[in-house]
């Protein structure tokens, strides 16, 4: 994709994200090339990836469930739900095909799977569920002090991590993103459980 494909890409993410959410785009989309400048990952590659992981983010459960059943994505019971916060990644991958003429299978599967993470992701997919997670703009909801103390801690270790070894700051997300799940009672999906065994066993 050339730079002013990428510059009009940028554009329709501003006219179609929330601002908010445009602004945690162009963060993650940033943080993914210099992720990938420091592993050897394409970098153009993650430009694009991060500019259109969240892209079906702000489309209603319906429009989201409608992309995914016209692209046959088999969805499991967790992303399925009505009040899923994993079923945009999917919906996404499909929106960036359809929508974006995205056909490249290493870029719509980064799109597919930064939510819920799978076994042997390739160095792009890692890099974008990796970004995701450690953009510098990242907000977490409120805890008690002792637990948001605890957060602050393990995202700095995250992000140091992140420059270092892509298998092991995915490992220690995985870990941290499973532990606050179970804390507060979240539903998870079985491709995150599966993904941090295959990744701890590493």
């Amino acid at each position: 994709m050339k730079t002013a494909d990428l510059a009009k890409l940028r554009k329709e993410m501003e006219k179609t994200l929330e601002p908010k959410r445009y602004e945690h785009t162009l963060s993650v989309a940033y943080t993914a090339a210099n992720l990938a400048a420091v592993h050897g990952v394409d970098i153009e590659k993650a430009l694009v990836a991060g500019m259109l992981h969240d892209c079906a983010k702000c489309l209603s459960y319906k429009k989201q469930m409608s992309l995914c059943a016209k692209n046959h994505i088999v969805l499991s019971e967790t992303e399925a739900q009505e009040d899923s916060p994993l079923l945009h990644a999917k919906a996404g991958g499909a929106l960036a095909k359809q929508e974006y003429g995205i056909t490249d299978e290493d870029i719509l599967n980064a799109i597919y799977y930064h939510t819920t993470g799978r076994p042997q992701m390739s160095p792009l997919e890692q890099v974008i569920y990796i970004a995701d997670y450690i953009e510098p703009g990242r907000k977490r909801m409120k805890r008690t002090a002792a637990i948001e103390d605890q957060y602050i801690q393990n995202l700095a270790a995250a992000r140091k991590l992140a420059y270092q070894d892509l298998n092991e700051a995915l490992c220690r997300i995985l870990q941290d993103t499973l532990t606050h799940l179970t804390q507060k009672g979240g539903k998870i999906d079985p491709m995150t459980r599966e993904t941090y065994e295959y990744y701890r066993k590493l």
